[in-house]
């Protein structure tokens, strides 16, 4: 029998059946790297789509002239051994190594701008009524790619598949197209994740960026896929992560978006319920800097939900003694929307995070702040060793 929603009359009682036995506190594991080191694994496994790390990322770079302070380019990089990804790339004017932010872009059912959502389209006019449309709607009219470049940082937005130059997808396709990739053995959710993280891995291979001061930032779609790829990969020093947090049991309620299949495709890793909640994943990403931002009048988050996934974040940062790593805010009067005063909190927040390199005498080399400060850092926690497999620096 169906009932609202649609939902299978049975639905509670698998509701209930849902303890997540692999959470950090629940998982029999009592240290902290061996328990990150299983519950990501079984992330992975649940990912479905292969890791990656062998095809080289072969970018080709296209000068875009300057903006106000940065300089633009766009780069055609593999993030998988199918297909060609065009990207936007924004450089700070001055001498580097600089800080870096991954952008990933959110959702909206919009599908004709992907990247264009961040990035100021500089290389398509067709483009750009659209994207001042957006930033307008959910940016408080900013591009948030090239105020972060007016600010120091090197930019990189690249299009999930579906979106800008890998779609665009109508609302209807959604979910024929992961139905498609289930079928061959695939998955939409799990491509996105394993396309961020090797995006985070360009970024860092650049020579022009700093690889131990590089954060995520994504807003709704994209905050979700802020907290997955620092939770998923190495190469993050932090993430900034808006309007998209939740407990799962609190937001499986009649209506709401998550149960609508389409557009909750994008973020479901079929199973991994089974064994993890959402704050769960994203806890992978500890002691690591974490920013968690949502409105309280967001109509897809429900307040409970966000409350106790914050909870249970919480919970996990202050049992590494990292409590004052991991920003927590609910903004009163906010919907689902990145405003500009939670942008202007996210960029001071990343000035903190990622310091500047530390001043030195005459004739020293530079040291560099470490993001994590004087935690001792498991294996396999920081940046990828310098001696990776290159494919992502400059020409």
């Amino acid at each position: 029998m169906i009932t609202d929603g649609p939902l299978p009359a049975f639905h509670p009682a698998l509701k209930a059946e849902l303890d997540f036995p692999l959470a950090w506190g629940r998982a029999p594991l009592r240290d902290f790297g061996a328990w990150r080191r299983a519950a990501r694994a079984k992330v992975e496994e649940l990912l479905v789509v292969e890791r990656d790390e062998e095809t080289p990322y072969a970018p080709e770079f296209q000068d875009g002239g300057t903006g106000e302070g940065y300089s633009r380019e766009l780069v055609t990089l593999s993030l998988t051994r199918h297909e060609r990804v065009r990207a936007a790339l924004l450089t700070p004017h001055g001498t580097g190594p600089f800080p870096a932010v991954l952008l990933l872009h959110d959702h909206g059912s919009r599908f004709d701008i992907g990247k264009e959502k961040l990035v100021r389209p500089w290389y398509d006019d067709t483009r750009a009524a659209a994207a001042h449309a957006w930033v307008r709607r959910c940016y408080a009219g900013r591009f948030l790619g090239d105020e972060l470049a007016r600010r120091g940082h090197v930019v990189l937005a690249t299009d999930a598949l579906g979106w800008g130059d890998r779609g665009p997808l109508v609302y209807e396709q959604q979910q024929a197209l992961a139905s498609t990739l289930f079928h061959l053995g695939s998955s939409l959710a799990g491509l996105m994740a394993r396309e961020d993280v090797r995006a985070a891995g360009f970024l860092a291979g650049l020579e022009r960026v700093d690889r131990r001061r590089i954060a995520a930032v994504g807003f709704s779609m994209g905050g979700y896929r802020a907290w997955q790829t620092a939770a998923l990969g190495d190469d993050l020093a932090a993430a900034a992560c808006v309007c998209w947090m939740t407990c799962l049991k609190e937001t499986l309620v009649p209506g709401n978006n998550i149960l609508r299949g389409q557009s909750a495709f994008p973020m479901l890793h079929p199973g991994l319920a089974r064994h993890l909640d959402f704050p769960d994943v994203a806890s992978l990403a500890a002691p690591r800097p974490m920013l968690f931002f949502d409105g309280a009048l967001d109509p897809l988050f429900p307040r409970d939900g966000v409350r106790a996934a914050y909870a249970r974040l919480r919970t996990v940062w202050r049992s590494q003694d990292a409590g004052d790593r991991l920003r927590l805010r609910t903004w009163p009067d906010v919907g689902h929307a990145f405003t500009a005063r939670m942008q202007d909190e996210v960029f001071d927040w990343l000035g903190a995070v990622l310091p500047r390199p530390e001043t030195t005498g005459p004739g020293e080399r530079p040291r560099r702040s470490s993001p994590v400060g004087a935690l001792e850092v498991p294996d396999g926690w920081g940046p990828a060793p310098a001696d990776r497999p290159e494919g992502g620096s400059d020409r």
